[in-house]
This record gives C-alpha cells, sequence and structure tokens, in this order.
C-alpha cells in the first residue's frame, strides 16, 4: 500500500494552501496563530511554520479548525485544488 506523502517528503500536505491563504489574508504567521488562539486552538507562530515548512503533522481537528477559519473547502485545503465556492471568496487562489 502506498503511503500518502508529500512530494518533499514532508510530514502534511497542506503546508503551500496555508501558505497560500495567510498571505491572500495578509496575515503574518505572528497574526495567524492570535487569531486562532481567539478561536480556542492553541497554535503559535512556530506550530504555523512548523506546518507551513511541512515539519509538523496536522490532525483531523486541526484540518477542520483551518478550513473552518478560513472558509475554504476541504478539498482545497488536501489537493489544492479550490472549489468554486473557495474561488469566490478568494479569487487569486491558484490551484497548487
Amino acid at each position: 500500500m502506498e503511503k500518502l506523502r508529500p512530494n518533499n517528503g514532508g510530514k502534511n500536505i497542506i503546508a503551500e494552501q496555508l501558505k497560500a491563504l495567510r498571505n491572500q489574508c495578509g496575515l503574518s504567521q505572528r497574526d495567524l496563530a492570535d487569531k486562532l488562539q481567539l478561536t480556542g486552538l492553541n497554535f503559535d507562530k512556530n506550530i504555523i511554520t512548523r506546518i507551513e515548512t511541512s515539519n509538523r503533522f496536522v490532525n483531523d481537528f486541526e484540518l477542520k479548525s483551518l478550513s473552518n477559519f478560513f472558509g475554504v473547502s476541504y478539498s482545497y485545503l488536501l489537493d489544492g485544488i479550490p472549489t468554486s465556492e473557495d474561488l469566490e471568496k478568494y479569487p487569486d487562489l491558484l490551484p497548487l
């Protein structure tokens, strides 16, 4: 059975999508961490950095929280393919 891993051998498959969304929103890693903490997630800047550099696994409830926070589909976060609803909210998102 083939293991699902990013091409770079990292620990998650949402790194590029998270970075793209954060940049679309004009947020620094610290700003994003602060906003996520306000929603009840225990994220800090270092966690955001480690996710974006694919040095940290992302669990299911974190994935759901990020999807809810940004208002994007799981499909975009996991596959890098924005849905029409994702593109309505973030018109500059490109398939990754």
